[in-house]
């Protein structure tokens, strides 16, 4: 948190020009965001900058960054927002003091933090970060050309069908050749939960808000607001269950939620928001 400035309590400076232009890297607004940070996150790790031009703090750290990434040539992207110019974008991150900074992968946030950083630790941050994606981007691109695959159709219609059991049962036997195997391995995250929603009973919302550290009651709710396609209520209410518990409870809610986030794309900005509100909450 070292140099962190709350976003409330800055001013805006007399001498705008004395904070320099934009810094490095590409800027991102509400246009390009998908294509500049999920997209391009899928082939190499995207640092985000979320920075203000009336922060000395930020300029300083968008220098180093800058430097960093031109050193390493392509191996990382830097990217920036403008918190004062593109607000929405930046609460798509849950920030909530400037500098921050963001890494994703695979249109997925790993690890971020606030405020300035020495340049020895930003490299040790960087390096970790690259160690940490080696290998694992780039190559997700190819199979738009891939033959069909008789056992993946029989259970995808399963599936679409509403047989649960036996969708579930056939995308076992494909996990069963191929451990690896995302749609499968997707599939079956689905399936779970739609056999948990479907036994959720109509007042399993009002049933948690009046008993709201019941955890299971919690739960039932979460899939309930998943359900009625209100998504970050449901990240939302379990986040606030994570905050307020301890031990094994807390254990229970943050596996719950994890779950949940991986029922959807890992690029869906509510997903984006939902990793780094439960991160805050846990540390």
């Amino acid at each position: 948190m070292t140099g962190a400035v709350d976003l409330s309590g800055l001013k805006q400076r007399a001498q705008q020009g004395s904070a320099g232009g934009a810094p490095g890297g590409v800027e991102v607004t509400e246009a390009n965001f998908e294509a500049e940070v999920l997209v391009r996150s899928g082939e190499v790790p995207v640092v985000v900058l979320l920075w203000s031009p009336r922060s000395d703090v930020c300029i300083q750290l968008a220098d180093a960054l800058a430097a960093l990434a031109a050193a390493d040539v392509g191996r990382w992207a830097l990217a920036t927002v403008n918190v004062d110019s593109a607000p929405r974008v930046a609460s798509m991150f849950g920030v909530e003091a400037v500098p921050t900074v963001v890494a994703l992968a695979g249109g997925q946030p790993l690890a971020s933090f606030e405020g300035a950083q020495p340049p020895d630790q930003l490299r040790r941050w960087v390096d970790s970060l690259l160690a940490a994606t080696s290998g694992k981007l780039g190559s997700a691109a190819a199979s738009a050309d891939e033959p069909d695959d008789p056992a993946l159709d029989a259970a995808r219609q399963l599936l679409d069908s509403g047989d649960f059991g036996a969708a579930a049962a056939a995308f076992r036997a494909i996990l069963d050749a191929d451990p690896t195997h995302g749609e499968a391995i997707g599939a079956l995250r689905q399936i779970t939960f739609l056999e948990r929603a479907a036994v959720v009973t109509p007042d399993a919302i009002d049933v948690a808000d009046a008993a709201p550290d019941d955890i299971d009651a919690a739960f039932a709710a979460a899939d309930a607001q998943i359900l009625g396609q209100d998504v970050a209520g449901a990240f939302a209410r379990l986040t606030g269950l994570v905050k307020r518990t301890s031990g094994d409870e807390r254990i229970r809610a943050r596996t719950r939620l994890i779950e949940l986030f991986d029922l959807f794309d890992p690029a869906d900005p509510d997903v984006i928001v939902g990793r780094r509100n439960l991160a805050n909450a846990l540390y």
